[in-house]
């Protein structure tokens, strides 16, 4: 009985004991830091400007920080300003600790290029008084840089003054610039628009656009044929065997190139041996690829599609004379959307005012998709299909001559509504060419 006493009191002790060390350590329990919101962040900003990160804690009293950038740790502050001279994908790390634990919060951040959240704005320049220059629309300050090209590479220019630049696309992250009458073809860095090479101004050059077959070669096309460009040297590798005359647009599509000649029409080519292989006679406006793979054009008042798997050529009604630019040339003032096709009811030159959308159907051409108001009329190509933001672009100046020359507008338009969700004014005898876009 009387070690069942003591055994008793030592377990009523013990137990005394056990609940007085868990109340204490309930009062002394940190709990670990709790992040706001999810874990796993985007942004997105332009090289060399800056993003602030925050910790998103609900509370930060007593915790200790740690940031990372692909690993490798660059902060220590509750907040963390990120900036990169690089363009490519980083994945930015913030760890939290205090005496409870840790957390984390990743942010993922794409730099992109100085010169990739946007379009570029070719401009053929004021014939005579001044070379051709390439704007840029930035997409997060809905504004437009100008001269963007000569900004980027101090001592290279686009003369001489004699040249207009009429033409510019991207392929392989590369931006080719295209001048007529003397004018040099340059090459730079899409993303940060460096000049890498170029083909030299000289008395003769009369180019018009290029393609690319490959990363070691491409066509372009000039006022007498096409020559074959090697694009590691930027030689000239003699011309397309049989094709003398003026040739302009020019894209390539499955194992074929389409070219759009002044006297012949389409000229189809075997992309690997450059063979002709077809012509369609009586095309004047030319190209658009959609998604499908069919190339698109018009002559006299028809649209065609042309299926670059068989060449098989379709006819579409298209309600209105189409006309090219071979007196003046200018790219082709028709583009693609997904499978939709837009085209511009230009007049003998340029100068339109509506754009038609073709979806398939015959009902789809018989209304405008867009009309332009006021004095506002197509400019160049004039308009031109941003697939990133699924949106068409319009250039336009005003009509009439002279000072009606120097008043632009930029128009941007949502490509299935047609609801425009952007202008942009600006003055100057820029002569808008064509738009370019990031692929």
């Amino acid at each position: 009985m009387k070690n069942q006493f003591f055994s008793r009191q030592l377990l009523a002790i013990a137990s005394l004991m056990i609940l007085t060390v868990s109340c204490n350590n309930d009062d002394n329990f940190t709990a670990p830091p709790v992040i706001n919101g999810q874990q796993q962040l985007k942004d997105t900003l332009t090289i060399g400007k800056t993003l602030k990160l925050s910790s998103k804690l609900k509370d930060r009293n007593n915790v200790s920080f740690e940031w990372a950038v692909d690993g490798k740790v660059v902060g220590s502050d509750s907040t963390y300003v990120f900036k990169s001279e690089t363009r490519g994908d980083f994945k930015v790390t913030m760890t939290a600790k205090n005496d409870g634990g840790k957390v984390s919060l990743t942010y993922n951040v794409l730099a992109l290029g100085a010169y990739e959240n946007g379009f570029f704005m070719i401009n053929e320049g004021w014939f005579g008084h001044g070379t051709g220059t390439v704007g840029f629309y930035r997409y997060d300050t809905k504004a437009i840089e100008d001269s963007v090209f000569v900004k980027a590479n101090p001592g290279k220019d686009l003369k001489p003054v004699s040249s207009t630049l009429e033409f510019g696309t991207i392929f392989n992250k590369k931006l080719f610039l295209v001048s007529k009458v003397g004018g040099p073809v340059v090459v730079a860095d899409a993303y940060t628009l460096k000049e890498e090479k170029r083909i030299p101004a000289q008395g003769g050059n009369d180019w018009r656009a290029v393609v690319g077959i490959d990363e070691n070669q491409a066509l372009l096309t000039s006022g007498k044929g096409i020559y074959k460009l090697n694009l590691n040297t930027m030689a000239l590798n003699g011309q397309v065997a049989g094709i003398t005359d003026q040739v302009g647009d020019i894209v390539k599509a499955n194992g074929y190139i389409f070219a759009l000649s002044a006297s012949k029409g389409v000229i189809v080519m075997n992309s690997s041996t450059l063979a002709v292989v077809k012509t369609i006679p009586g095309m004047v406006l030319g190209f658009a690829v959609t998604d499908d793979k069919k190339v698109w054009a018009a002559g006299g008042t028809n649209l065609i599609s042309i299926d670059s798997n068989t060449l098989t050529v379709t006819e579409i009604p298209l309600g209105f004379q189409a006309y090219g630019s071979w007196g003046a040339w200018h790219p082709g003032s028709i583009t693609a959307a997904k499978n939709n096709v837009f085209i511009a009811k230009n007049g003998s030159w340029s100068g339109g005012k509506q754009v038609y959308k073709y979806t398939g159907t015959a009902a789809s051409l018989t209304t405008p998709f867009i009309t332009l108001t006021n004095s506002n009329i197509l400019y160049g190509a004039g308009i031109g299909y941003d697939r990133l933001k699924n949106t068409l672009v319009v250039n336009t100046v005003n009509e009439g001559f002279g000072a009606n020359f120097a008043i632009n507008n930029l128009y941007l338009f949502n490509a299935d509504s047609g609801v425009k969700t952007d202008t942009v004014s600006f003055s100057g005898y820029y002569f808008p060419a064509v738009s370019v876009f990031q692929q």
